[in-house]
């Protein structure tokens, strides 16, 4: 049987046990037994979101819960910032523009962050922007965003504070009651090890009161339909049951760990990950400062097809990473080390990587890579295990 390892940054791989939950016989969602799920789930997220407010499930992808975000918060010419780094960044700008906003665009270089300063700057110099949105791990290019930095400068006006945790929670922090994140979002084919099809939206009083004067047309993403339902521990409309129940196995082994010791176990995989492409002679794209725990993104070595690379990994040998996107096609690949990817996962991909880029003409040192990770797993003293 061909091996089926996935170090995608989403979807990303299943736990066994999350696979046993959700193989289980379906139930109907408007009973007692799936609303014990919701409460299970209501409870977990709050934990792994770090608020105490209310979160709204979606039956959407992460994008469902972006677009819920602006179409609730925004009415049509409302002023607004979002941060372009990449093609996840750019999401924000057109869905501001989809629903009549009028977005301040921040333009930052691929491979950095946005600095809170940059966003200050434009606050200060206009008083009416009513939401900020940023992008806490840019899935494309593998930055991470200094919330709680971009937090502090918002907080201090009127405008709210819109985080896309989509490919950044469940493997980097984020204190949103600390910090005072108005609203935060996210999806469960990242971090939370599930496949596509559920998005969870938190909203603290700040971003609820302005979703009830919000005047813009929404429908099936309406928040006031989901803040009503909320209250009887249900959906406005049919949840994707099966991940629902998925998730609560999620939730358990987040909270069984202890989320300090999760964040620090994909820190660890991430630095094991970094170690073997240094060893491989390959470099990072990503600017040092701004390092997510969630995946990393490796430059393409020279005289190397970069899309031969991800094919040839995937279609002859199982194992899958994602290439890069728009501008950085062929030029880059991205390997996933968040939630319940192991270091052995990591250490056969990387094997597998090492066999294709000499078969491709890439000269190194055989068998560099594979050690310099098990070095590094072995040595590492910030999360290993958990």
């Amino acid at each position: 049987m061909q091996r089926n390892i996935l170090l995608t940054p989403g979807p990303t791989m299943i736990p066994d046990q999350n696979y046993e939950a959700m193989a289980r016989p379906i139930i109907h969602h408007r009973t007692p037994q799936f609303q014990q799920n919701i409460k299970d789930v209501i409870q977990g997220l709050q934990y792994v979101f770090q608020t105490k407010n209310e979160i709204y499930l979606l039956t959407s992808s992460g994008t469902g819960a972006m677009e819920a975000a602006v179409c609730n918060l925004l009415s049509p010419g409302d002023q607004c910032i979002t941060v372009e780094g990449g093609k996840f960044g750019e999401r924000w700008t057109e869905l501001a523009n989809a629903y009549g906003a009028k977005p301040t665009v921040i333009k930052v270089a691929w491979g950095k962050a946005v600095e809170a300063k940059q966003i200050k700057a434009i606050l200060e110099d206009n008083k009416d922007i009513k939401a900020v949105f940023i992008t806490q791990t840019e899935t494309s290019t593998a930055a991470l965003t200094d919330v709680k930095a971009v937090a502090d400068v918002v907080r201090a006006t009127n405008a709210v504070l819109v985080v896309d945790g989509i490919s950044g929670l469940a493997a980097n922090d984020l204190k949103m009651d600390e910090w005072g994140v108005d609203v935060v979002i996210s999806a469960s084919h990242k971090g939370f090890m599930l496949p596509p099809g559920l998005a969870y939206v938190a909203v603290n009083a700040r971003a609820a009161a302005l979703i009830e004067k919000c005047t813009n047309r929404r429908y099936y993403f309406d928040l006031r339909k989901s803040k009503k339902a909320f209250a009887g521990t249900d959906t406005p409309f049919t949840p994707a049951i099966t991940i629902v129940i998925g998730l609560v196995e999620s939730l358990k082994m987040i909270k069984k760990a202890g989320l300090e010791k999760w964040f620090a176990h994909q820190a660890h995989l991430a630095l094991g990950t970094r170690a073997a492409m240094k060893a491989l002679g390959l470099s990072i794209f990503t600017d040092a400062s701004c390092l997510s725990n969630a995946l990393t993104a490796v430059n393409v070595p020279q005289g190397v097809d970069g899309e031969k690379l991800i094919k040839t990994l995937r279609d002859v040998h199982g194992v899958t990473l994602a290439g890069g996107q728009d501008e950085l096609k062929g030029k880059i690949f991205r390997i996933c080390h968040m939630g319940c990817i192991s270091e052995g996962h990591l250490v056969m991909g990387i094997t597998i990587l090492e066999q294709v880029l000499a078969e491709m003409g890439y000269a190194f040192k055989k068998g560099a890579g594979v050690k310099a990770a098990e070095d590094a797993f072995k040595n590492s003293k910030i999360g290993a295990g958990r």
